[in-house]
């Protein structure tokens, strides 16, 4: 069903975090333009993740969510005032991809004639909502927000991941194939240990190893790894994603990042997390859960069941079934 009677000029496209959900909601601007190529699209954000839709070849504008800035004593007035000025976009449309009342009431904020979002919005959000497209929760974010793009009567040829080239790490002096390990994620109990990337990163000797991401530093690491903890902007990740022979990642959004950039070169570690809902999205990448590896589309209803973490003999195993891959490439 297309809930509009006439064309959007101006769309104002919320997903202000975070990075595995931004980049799952690319496809949705694609759609978007795609389908209204004279649209104004809007994406409101945080500076985090910018750069992730910046140079979008749909994306005409982005909105800076700073979150930051409004905590403290005076917060609340600077988010008043921040919110004030939304009032001046006026969108024709308004899609809340966020899914919370703070999103739902930017959008509201923003003037907007029509906004839509999804049946599954939380803490009430639904309430300021003019169009609701029905969602099934289990579902795959990417294709959860898919389906506003299906509601909206939008004609596409599929998801399609628009990303930066990137740029590599000043100073990054490997020139030899490296394989990078993200271990690090936000969710409780999603990280690696320095245990595990330890017994990874010695099942992987021959090729140098690059550890990145946001995380505490990993000390006595091996001769072959080089610690980026830290020390890589969003740009440089992309680009050091995009040149590495082998990904394995924790449960993360660099999980994502690397999965839309070579999905056929990345093991996602899942621990407790349900892959087929927040797993990657491309159904050749390979997903480690409770003891087994399976590419995507190989997962069943199993999966979603809560998992454990690899003991360090099963890194060591992931470690060598890379190896054996890059060695018949």
């Amino acid at each position: 069903m297309n809930f509009l009677l006439h064309p959007p000029r101006h769309i104002l496209l919320i997903k202000p975090s975070s990075m595995g959900d931004v980049i799952h909601a690319l496809p949705v601007a694609t759609a978007l333009h795609e389908t209204w190529p004279e649209a104004e699209i809007s994406w409101l954000i945080q500076p985090a993740f910018k750069d992730l839709v910046e140079s979008h070849p749909a994306i005409s504008k982005t909105i800076l969510f700073p979150r930051e800035e409004f905590r403290g004593f005076f917060g609340g007035i600077r988010a008043l005032k921040w919110a004030n000025s939304l009032g001046n976009l006026k969108p024709d449309l308004a899609l809340d991809l966020q899914g919370l009342l703070r999103s739902a009431l930017m959008a509201r904020a923003a003037r907007a004639d029509d906004v839509m979002g999804l049946s599954d919005a939380r803490e009430g959000a639904s309430f300021f909502y003019s169009s609701i497209a029905t969602v099934n929760p289990n579902n795959h974010a990417v294709v959860r927000y898919m389906a506003l793009v299906k509601a909206l009567g939008c004609v596409s040829s599929g998801p399609i991941f628009h990303l930066p080239s990137g740029k590599m790490p000043l100073n990054f002096a490997i020139q030899t194939p490296f394989i990078v390990i993200h271990p690090y994620a936000r969710g409780h109990g999603k990280n690696l240990t320095q245990e595990q990337v330890i017994a990874l990163a010695r099942a992987l000797m021959g090729f140098s190893v690059v550890i990145v991401g946001q995380g505490k530093k990993m000390e006595n690491l091996p001769e072959n790894v080089s610690d980026w903890t830290g020390r890589t902007s969003v740009l440089e990740l992309i680009g050091l994603l995009r040149k590495a022979s082998f990904v394995l990642s924790s449960d993360s959004g660099p999980m994502h990042l690397a999965a839309a950039l070579q999905p056929e070169r990345l093991i996602a570690i899942h621990l407790w997390s349900d892959p087929l809902r927040i797993g990657p999205w491309p159904l050749e990448s390979l997903v480690w859960k409770h003891g087994q590896l399976k590419l995507h589309h190989q997962l069943t209803e199993e999966s979603r069941l809560p998992g454990r973490t690899p003991s360090l003999e099963e890194m060591s195993a992931l470690g060598r079934f890379v190896l054996a891959k890059l060695n018949k490439i």
